[in-house]
């Protein structure tokens, strides 16, 4: 992981260059360089590799996911969405740069996210690269992420969400950006439709998996453990988890959509498989 952080880290930086006008690509860098995990990316390059590709041919859509999974934090931790002073342990980018630039800073990530992976991709097929770039599209639109914070902001103080209800909004707004990494990996390595549906079916289940842990970290940890302020779902009234079902039996569900998740990788090979087991184990057991 660490390696694999180091050479998406080194791609990040040599795309979005310092050049004019200065301040809008001081904040896009603010953002996209302040650290992270870098599971999207990641998961991305296993996927690529686990069906034959390899990661110099998945890198650029590696970064196009971390692109827009950065957009998503700037503008999330905006006054007029979560309100948010702190993350990856550093002040949001609107507290550093102002609202009106933190906006068009996400806006930007956005839209180069498009324009890196189809002009920096080398070794893929047309018709590959437009199923790509139509998988990204889609998990960022009306009917992905943007589907997810929209239920999300007019579900908070609601006191009759259900399990069903919870899942939608984290399908949509955490899950939908996981599959896509996944699947456009898959896609830049070559995949089949099988492979390419039996990997859309196991990073839907990370996708939830990394929302429950989530939800368990925001009130059993700190926010200087976590690097951006704790317990703000239960200050903000949000239908969560823990909130819903309690520690254990989330805890129960965190461990149940760990193996469904890897169920979906038997049949793969075992040794190019197991980065992406790795990877899924380390969403279910971390700690920030």
């Amino acid at each position: 992981m660490i390696d694999k952080a180091c050479s998406v880290n080194k791609a990040l930086e040599n795309a979005v260059l310092l050049k004019e006008p200065l301040i809008i690509h001081e904040s896009m860098r603010y953002s996209l360089l302040a650290g992270g995990k870098r599971v999207r990316p990641m998961l991305c390059i296993a996927a690529g590799e686990l069906v034959g590709g390899d990661e110099f041919t998945a890198m650029p859509a590696a970064c196009a996911v971390e692109m827009i999974h950065t957009m998503s934090l700037i503008h999330d931790d905006l006054p007029c969405m979560d309100n948010d002073d702190l993350r990856r342990g550093k002040p949001t980018n609107h507290k550093v740069f102002g609202e009106n630039v933190a906006v068009l800073a996400g806006d930007a990530l956005l839209s180069f996210a498009f324009e890196h992976m189809a002009t920096a991709t080398q070794g893929v097929s047309s018709d590959r690269m437009v199923r790509m770039v139509g998988e990204l599209a889609k998990c960022v639109g009306s009917e992905g992420l943007v589907a997810g914070q929209i239920v999300d902001i007019f579900s908070e103080g609601l006191s009759d969400v259900g399990l069903e209800h919870l899942e939608y909004i984290h399908i949509h707004k955490t899950a939908v950006l996981l599959e896509a990494s996944v699947v456009i990996g898959a896609i830049s390595g070559g995949a089949n439709d099988e492979e390419i549906a039996k990997l859309r079916k196991f990073s839907r289940c990370i996708g939830l998996l990394f929302q429950v842990v989530d939800d368990i970290l925001d009130v059993t940890k700190s926010s200087q453990q976590l690097g951006k302020t704790a317990g703000k779902d239960l200050v903000a009234d949000k239908m969560t988890y823990p909130k819903l079902l309690g520690i254990e039996k989330s805890r129960e569900l965190a461990e149940k959509l760990n193996r469904e998740a890897r169920e979906q990788l038997v049949g793969f090979d075992p040794e190019k498989a197991a980065p992406l087991i790795a990877l899924t184990n380390y969403i279910a057991y971390r700690n920030n």
